[in-house]
């Protein structure tokens, strides 16, 4: 894994889109298209706002899924990763190839059946993760499931994420934040062939220690990223705050592979 770490979350995002960008057009030129997994939340939005001002990618050649989904809440509602990521993102950037959780349609088993086998028919060419003030990557809280071949599963939601979402403002109280949701699987995430984890903020330094300095284990969910051949972390100062000053300071570093801790 690659670590790169910049001044602040601006450049950051703007490291981080270059990048995407490049992948984009690499997966483009080298398949006809390019299969790409977005996570949402607050701390991804630099990054959405680099992507669609500055960088030029074909994007009626780009095909997109998202992580994760609540179960029970609309597109409408304020909180609903589909309407963050469709205004941050998707209209802004024009893409048209979209697969969005539809978390309060029916049975949510169904609904992640269906989704995941559109995921399943084609590699996905590059996934944009972030990681939780939990370490959760994507809504697979801690202890993850590091073992489900399903693309798609139901999760309970741990109350360290569901406060998250009430300290990013989706939701007026933590009665209102869904317990469950739907969400991509840490096994089905690992297949993308290129990974970029996108995560800034001070709020975000205790789970970016966990999964760069701690053990892999399910504990440390994002802990996981350090097993994937083609993995780059983009940090700022302030997520990367609680890191060695040795690691701090040489500003890029490669992290060893490891293996999951039994």
């Amino acid at each position: 894994m690659l670590v790169k770490i910049f001044p602040d979350k601006t450049s950051l995002g703007q490291a981080a889109s270059e990048h995407a960008a490049g992948s984009i057009r690499r997966a483009t030129a080298q398949h006809g298209r390019a299969r790409i997994v977005v996570a949402s939340g607050v701390s991804q939005i630099d990054f959405f706002n680099a992507l669609t001002r500055t960088v030029e990618v074909d994007r009626h050649n780009v095909e997109l899924f998202h992580l994760d989904e609540y179960i029970g809440i609309p597109s409408t509602h304020p909180g609903s990763l589909r309407k963050m990521i469709s205004e941050h993102l998707i209209q802004r950037a024009g893409i048209t190839n979209c697969h969005l959780i539809a978390g309060e349609a029916g049975d949510p088993v169904a609904v992640a059946r269906s989704i995941g086998g559109e995921l399943t028919a084609a590699p996905i060419d590059v996934a944009f993760v972030g990681i939780g003030e939990n370490g959760h990557l994507a809504f697979n809280d801690p202890p993850a499931d590091f073992e489900t071949e399903e693309p798609y599963i139901v999760v309970d939601l741990d109350e360290a994420c569901r406060r998250q979402q009430v300290g990013e403002g989706w939701f007026g109280n933590i009665s209102q934040v869904p317990r469950q949701a739907i969400s991509m699987s840490v096994r089905q995430i690992l297949k993308a062939r290129e990974i970029l984890a996108i995560v800034p903020e001070a709020r975000k330094a205790t789970a970016v220690r966990a999964s760069l300095e701690g053990q892999i284990t399910p504990q440390a969910p994002a802990s996981i990223l350090r097993t994937h051949p083609n993995v780059t972390m983009y940090l700022d100062n302030d997520s990367a705050s609680l890191l060695s000053e040795e690691l701090r300071e040489a500003g890029s570093f490669e992290v060893p592979p490891g293996r999951v801790d039994s």
